[in-house]
């Protein structure tokens, strides 16, 4: 009986208890919720600066991260001044790793132990400046390609200067242009030259003219302002990958003075029988290229590129910029998704030695070669780099080597303010290529869709053109523009030297200013030769005026042809003369206006502006609309 009242008062008490230690458990985890939320309302500010080890400066946007048992706690980027802030709970060991994409990742152990901490200053140092090409613990080779260098890992980093602005810190640089002057002819019968198919100088003054100032002299080049624009030139037939046209007219700047029009037209190529491309996008990623008109629009442009490219085609990007990386290696044009995500992650950043890239760069040109196809180097910049130990000449040296293993080079520029026209030329010229300035997405669009053929596929290579004036119908002439394209003429005959390219489709146009026999004009002249009588031969015809002679080589061989073509005295007046050689008049007095020529004789904005429209023709384009409204930009300016 007793057993049984024990038995069932535990069985009354149990709930009791239950309760008890119910109430005693909530009481225990509410006392530890509350410490915990005691502990994390003593938030701490952890502060610290970040600079750079050089110079001392705070760095701006560099990563700082907070880790705590290896994992991450916080991510801040640090404030103009280089200076950032954590709030996080305070107490413990913590490591904070820092980076910027210039610079040298660093990692650090901290404790805290206050409320609020100022760490040390973190300073980064540069990336170091490697040449890739020749260090192999900087990149591995697999299977004869190079790879393992992301863009935003491997970028040198020199910071602008602080303020700076394209439109006040100005250091664009040209190669000084003296203009050529009338030679007689009983001195001088031979004029010779290369041809030149570059654009560049138009649309950098076409860019200088819309941000709202004249271009200087040194920016305007003749040749390739009249070289920018198309022709209606007659279609080549035959063997001969080009045809000539020749016009004796009256000059539209001087009226005593007469003009030979010469015209060269390509034979045209269409994309689907062009020969396999193995292309090389040499990329210049350093810090002068960050602005929108840079890098962004380098991207851009060769986006429109890759759209274009067939199965059979084959790209690869290699980047330099304190050092050269292949970011993409050669990769055939149906895998676009691949090569626009390679494109997609390229980010400027970094101090400019392009001779480790240039080197590169033609390296894997070389290991993709494609007989038989169309191999180049395509070099995108502003042109302000410099080529690390070496000397400029020495990097010229280096192209004209790399030329005669049939990889040709193709300069691309961009941007403002640090661009450097002259280095670009020169890289160009001696490269087998052409030269293009790109100031905006339709320039891209023109260079590497519209021309794609041309600006490409060189049809016919070291082009010259020598004419032999005949003194019993020209006094003097003077040859308007190619002042950088002057030969010697013993240079004519030589196979050796060194001339322009043609590419299909491009259009050449040169125009010879003359000053008949019989004008009692005065010209520069030399004394009168003591030992030597200069004789005319009388058995000439009296319709020449002038012979002109072609020589050019096939790309794939080393002898040149020589075609020949004879003018004769058929003087066209101005107003009957091809609109061809009309709009091309136009465009050569404006150069001369711009760069304020001794022989710009009675042109002004106004007869331009006149020419130019009467001659602007079908203009499907619109680039000849165009011109006439930087002309009358131009006139406004020159005004003020």
């Amino acid at each position: 009986m007793e057993c049984g009242k024990a038995t069932h008062l535990n069985n009354k008490l149990k709930p009791l208890v239950m309760k008890t230690q119910l109430i005693s458990l909530f009481m225990f985890l509410t006392l530890i919720l509350n410490s915990q939320n005691s502990s994390k309302s003593k938030i701490a500010n952890i502060c610290g600066h970040v600079k750079t080890s050089d110079s001392g400066k705070g760095l701006h946007k560099a990563k700082v991260q907070l880790f705590r048992n290896d994992s991450l706690i916080e991510t801040v980027y640090t404030n103009n001044n280089g200076d950032y802030c954590f709030k996080t709970p305070p107490f413990g060991k913590y490591v904070i790793k820092s980076s910027h994409k210039a610079y040298e990742n660093k990692t650090e152990k901290i404790s805290i132990t206050s409320s609020s901490t100022t760490l040390n200053d973190i300073a980064l140092e540069n990336v170091a400046v490697h040449d890739l090409v020749d260090k192999k613990t900087e990149r591995e080779k697999i299977g004869g390609r190079y790879h393992g260098m992301k863009c935003a890992e491997s970028y040198a980093y020199s910071p602008m200067p602080s303020g700076y602005d394209a439109g006040n810190f100005n250091t664009e640089e040209y190669k000084h242009i003296q203009d050529n002057e009338f030679k007689e002819v009983n001195k001088n019968p031979l004029s010779t030259m290369s041809i030149d198919v570059d654009r560049a100088s138009y649309s950098n003054v076409r860019r200088l003219i819309t941000n709202g100032s004249l271009p200087p002299a040194d920016a305007v080049r003749i040749e390739e302002m009249i070289n920018y624009f198309s022709y209606s030139y007659k279609k080549p037939k035959g063997k001969v990958p080009f045809s000539i046209q020749t016009e004796y007219t009256e000059c539209a700047w001087n009226k005593e003075h007469r003009i030979v029009h010469i015209g060269i037209q390509g034979k045209e190529i269409s994309t689907t029988s062009m020969p396999a491309n193995n292309l090389v996008f040499l990329l210049d990623v350093s810090g002068s290229m960050m602005t929108a008109n840079k890098l962004p629009l380098v991207k851009s442009g060769i986006r429109l590129l890759v759209e274009q490219m067939r199965p059979q085609d084959r790209i690869s990007i290699v980047v330099y910029a304190g050092a050269a990386g292949l970011v993409l290696p050669s990769t055939s044009g149906s895998e676009k998704d691949k090569i626009m995500a390679a494109i997609e992650e390229l980010q400027a950043g970094g101090s400019t030695a392009g001779g480790a890239g240039i080197k590169l760069a033609y390296n894997v040109a070389k290991e993709n070669f494609i007989k038989g196809g169309n191999n180049r180097v395509i070099l995108a910049t502003d042109g302000d780099f410099n080529i690390g130990a070496r000397s400029d000449g020495e990097m010229v040296r280096l192209i004209e080597e790399k030329r005669e293993s049939g990889v040709y080079l193709t300069v691309l520029g961009f941007g403002t303010g640090n661009y450097k026209d002259a280095k670009m030329e020169q890289l160009a010229d001696k490269g087998n290529g052409n030269y293009a300035y790109i100031d905006n997405i339709m320039e891209a669009k023109k260079v590497l869709v519209n021309e794609m053929g041309g600006t490409l596929v060189t049809i016919a290579k070291d082009v010259k053109i020598q004419i032999e004036f005949n003194p019993a119908k020209v006094k003097a002439y003077r040859l308007v523009g190619y002042e950088n394209r002057v030969l010697a003429n013993e240079d004519f005959n030589d196979d050796k030297k060194d001339a322009g390219e043609l590419g299909a489709g491009h259009t050449v146009t040169a125009l010879y200013e003359i000053i008949p026999a019989g004008s009692t004009e005065e010209t520069a002249s030399i004394d009168p030769l003591k030992y030597q009588v200069i004789q005319t031969k009388t058995n000439i015809s009296s319709n020449e005026i002038l012979t002109v002679k072609f020589r050019y080589k096939e790309p794939n061989e080393e002898h040149s042809k020589l075609i020949t073509e004879v003018v004769d005295d058929q003087l066209k007046k101005f107003s009957s003369a091809s609109e061809n050689c009309k709009f091309a008049s136009a465009v050569s007095a404006f150069g001369m206006l711009l760069r304020d020529s001794k022989f710009k004789g009675q042109a002004d904005y106004k007869s331009v502006l006149a020419l130019a429209k009467s001659a602007k023709g079908k203009d499907e384009e619109g680039y000849r609309a165009e011109f006439i409204r930087l002309v009358e930009m131009a006139e406004m300016m020159a005004k003020k």
